[in-house]
């Protein structure tokens, strides 16, 4: 019996050297001193015993159990002390290279989307997130955009089965503003991704990113917007920034343009707004004969490739860690 008891202590001590950490301390004295453990079934034996044999039974169990409990304390305290100390410098190899941990930041194109909203929101705008599953009435119907306008055709979307459509556009939020905010005035934004069967190349890819801005009050002129275009263009390009208006047509506003700036020597088209359509402001439950308004919406990709001279629209979604650290 006590060859056996001098074996349960060794195999117990074994198991604590073992343990690298105070958790797998603790699951070795679970393992021999717990209410499941070898001692409290050594214990179950007593009940056969006789009252001689149990003094001497008992006398052995305290034995063992000191013994085990001892070498945990032990093994505890070295424990405890190799994790104040910190690491073991001999098992450290300090001859070897440093791990060089890079900091991360924004990506260019989220950089470009969060300074324009920081712009808008110093000029009143506020700014809300709108689906991106969107319905058919938001994305095309309530733009004065119905079944058979042309300008759907520009527009080769994705639908889901249930037959709403990825938004095209983010000028989808327009109708949604004017009903969930109720009567103007209102100076409402949003951005983010949008959709289109696009064939990918160095300019065109299926995913792009937009923001679009209304604003709606009873004297809002197209002077207004020009106002609102120079101020956002001159704090993104330079105060001498030079901006080129060319009439346009969009289904949703009248007077249209499109917008250029002068980058590089260059002009380069970065938006289309104009004035919202009486058709637009009543399927927002805005009276047209009262209210009037404009609204622009400009490409977030071609905004931050003019920014950083990027040349191809592809580089901006590949992620690549050489092309990300430029920025």
């Amino acid at each position: 019996m006590a060859d056996n008891n001098d074996a349960l202590v060794e195999t117990a001590v074994e198991s604590m050297a073992a343990a690298t950490t105070l958790a797998e301390l603790d699951e070795v004295r679970v393992q021999y001193l717990g209410k499941k453990g070898k001692l409290r079934a050594l214990q179950a034996e007593l009940k056969s015993l006789s009252p001689e044999e149990k003094r001497e039974f008992g006398k052995m169990l305290n034995s063992v159990k000191e013994r085990i409990q001892s070498a945990l304390n032990d093994r505890k305290e070295a424990l405890e002390a190799s994790e104040k100390s910190g690491p073991d410098l001999e098992m450290v190899d300090v001859t070897l290279p440093g791990v060089r941990t890079l900091p991360g930041h924004r990506h260019p194109l989220i950089a470009t989307m969060e300074e324009v909203k920081s712009i808008l929101l110093g000029l009143g705008f506020r700014y809300d997130d709108y689906p991106e599953v969107e319905s058919e009435f938001f994305n095309f119907d309530a733009l004065n955009t119905p079944d058979w306008h042309p300008a759907r055709d520009m527009h080769d979307s994705f639908y889901t089965t249930k037959g709403n459509v990825l938004r095209t556009h983010t000028s989808a939020f327009q109708t949604r503003a004017m009903k969930q905010f109720g009567p103007p005035p209102l100076r409402a934004m949003t951005s983010g991704r949008c959709y289109r069967r696009d064939e990918i190349d160095a300019s065109h890819f299926p995913i792009f990113h937009q923001l679009d801005v209304i604003a709606i009050d009873e004297n809002i002129s197209f002077a207004d917007l020009k106002w609102v275009l120079y101020q956002v263009a001159s704090s993104l390009f330079g105060d001498d920034v030079q901006l080129r208006f060319r009439p346009s047509y969009f289904p949703f506003t009248t007077p249209s343009a499109e917008v250029d700036v002068m980058f590089n020597g260059k002009w380069l088209e970065i938006l289309g707004a104009g004035m919202i359509r009486p058709e637009v402001l009543e399927a927002g439950g805005v009276d047209p004969e009262k209210w009037q308004g404009f609204a622009f919406g400009l490409g977030l990709d071609r905004m931050a490739m003019i920014r950083h001279g990027i040349t191809d629209i592809r580089y901006m979604y590949e992620n690549e860690e050489a092309f990300l650290r430029q920025f």
